[in-house]
């Protein structure tokens, strides 16, 4: 009995490997290429160069009462776009802003955003057009400043065409 249940679970393994070798795999190049080009448009196969951006809008929404992570993703947001974008923020090309969703005058920019609590919104506005992306991934990073740092602004040079 016990080597029936072993051969099982040897055809079992074998079966799992072989299902996993159909599956298309893409190259840690091509992941790691796409996060540090996103002009670029990843489509599965092939990348669609996107228009860099005329201005990028960075918004971190949040409530009157904030966790300690959204209040670290405001610090690390403003600290990253101060350091890497000062000129960008001086001639009007890259904005920050934190915006209390629970007052009154903000009501129709989160809904314009469609943000509803903690969230980190990019604008990247091309050909006068928004393009309105929430950003979930800065909530792992937060742990880590400088993969924080290098994560957003790896993301706004892309939008800008700084690649």
């Amino acid at each position: 009995m016990k080597k029936f249940a072993a051969i099982l679970i040897i055809l079992g393994i074998i079966v799992a490997l072989g299902a996993m070798s159909a599956i298309p795999k893409k190259s840690a190049e091509n992941i790691l290429d796409t996060v540090s080009n996103p002009q670029q448009k990843d489509t599965g196969n092939m990348s669609i160069a996107v228009t860099p951006a005329q201005k990028v809008e960075v918004f971190l929404f949040h409530r009157t009462q904030r966790c300690t992570t959204c209040i670290a993703i405001g610090k690390l947001s403003g600290q990253t776009i101060e350091e890497q974008f000062a000129p960008e923020v001086i001639n009007g090309k890259v904005i920050f802003r934190e915006v209390n969703i629970d007052e009154p005058e903000n009501k129709a920019l989160a809904e314009k955003f469609q943000a509803s609590g903690s969230s980190l919104f990019i604008n990247a506005i091309r050909g006068g057009s928004d393009n309105i992306q929430e950003d979930v991934n800065v909530w792992r990073l937060t742990g880590d400043q400088v993969a924080f740092k290098n994560y957003l602004a790896g993301k706004i040079n892309g939008l800008l065409g700084k690649q």
